[in-house]
């Protein structure tokens, strides 16, 4: 019997050969309509939610606003002028700050979902018609896991560190300091918001690529690690970095770009609103707050899906090369029947 001819096809991943860059923009050209799509649906909906939430919150603090109003007129009778103090709404607004955080997570869940999905069916050669579904819902839960499990380990030691400040530091005046000020202790709190702001910004960059894992399929703990492993490399955290800083640039120009644009919604609120209630403070906030909305949804729009792209784009480009322990069962999950199986099948037949 003849030899046989051993031939093994590569795998065809595109990460090796193709930069990060080139990926992200080969990804968003032949997956554009469904990237766009889903982006459109995504921050829609998180708009029409937000807007409701923020109908909701204000029609609950009516009372601060309607004594607002009482107390100016009083002032008024009596000649003297009225400096409201907003003490009540920043209470409300910060009570009410973790449901559009978790709005703005599940929102960015959802679109990072379908854009890692869209990275994977680029970088693993599916054939034209053959993709896997992007807007898998199944895939969302483990990203939403890996949210809350980051947001859980990043940001409690800077809230507390500023609360903590803030207490023994901050400006009391019926109370005298609890550090005197020119101290080192005081000097030591006084800035320790400021390195637990640092060390917080640097764990969060380590954990960047966690929800480009957990859309591969991986556990949360498992994608968290991941990211940890791929971030602190020779060259990761340079690589991660490099592509965080002008992504994070472009998102505050955008968000600052519409904001600035939307500015004539703000008279036009507040005009309306009062007009409609007769509370000149609920028109003047909600005029404030109607072109901020405005900025972030539409930069959402913009630089979610190149941000959620290239950062997916990343995370295969890294673990391609060198696959650290904790991603190593998924890739060979990914690249075993792709070419393992030809390999050993026609070697089997030879034999």
């Amino acid at each position: 019997m003849p030899p046989q001819t051993d031939r093994t096809v590569p795998p065809t991943g595109g990460s090796p050969e193709r930069g990060v860059t080139a990926t992200t923009f080969a990804v968003l050209r032949r997956h554009r309509g469904t990237v766009a799509g889903a982006a459109v649906r995504v921050v829609g909906l998180c708009g029409l939610v937000a807007l409701l939430m923020t109908a909701t919150i204000f029609a609950s603090a009516w009372p601060v606003f309607t004594h607002m109003r009482n107390q100016r007129i009083w002032y008024r009778q009596v000649e003297d002028p009225y400096l409201h103090d907003h003490t009540d709404l920043g209470l409300v607004a910060l009570w009410t700050l973790p449901l559009f955080l978790a709005l703005l997570g599940t929102g960015s869940a959802a679109l990072q979902t379908v854009c890692s999905r869209a990275v994977a069916a680029e970088t693993q050669g599916h054939p034209q018609g053959h993709e896997p579904r992007l807007a898998d819902p199944a895939r969302l839960r483990p990203v939403l896991a890996v949210y809350a499990l980051r947001g859980l380990i990043v940001w409690p030691l800077p809230l507390l560190a500023t609360v903590v400040a803030g207490r023994l530091t901050g400006n009391q005046l019926d109370t005298p300091e609890p550090l005197e000020r020119g101290t080192w202790p005081h000097t030591l709190v006084e800035a320790s918001p400021a390195a637990a702001v640092s060390a917080a910004v640097l764990l969060r960059l380590a954990l960047a690529l966690a929800p480009a894992a957990a859309a591969a399929g991986l556990g949360p703990c498992a994608d968290l690690r991941c990211s940890w492993s791929l971030t602190w490399t020779r060259s990761g955290f340079a690589r991660v970095l490099a592509l965080a800083l002008p992504l994070a640039g472009l998102t505050a120009g955008a968000v600052r770009l519409v904001t600035e644009l939307a500015l004539p919604l703000r008279p036009l609120v507040r005009a309306h609103l009062e007009q409609a209630t007769g509370n000149f403070f609920a028109a003047y906030y909600a005029g404030i707050l109607a072109p901020v909305l405005v900025g972030v949804l539409v930069a959402a729009a913009v630089t979610l899906p190149l941000t959620f792209t290239a950062f997916a784009a990343l995370h295969d480009h890294l673990r391609s090369p060198r696959t650290p322990p904790g991603c190593a069962g998924n890739t060979a999950r990914r690249t075993a029947p792709r070419w393992v199986g030809v390999r050993s099948s026609r070697g089997g037949a030879g034999r």
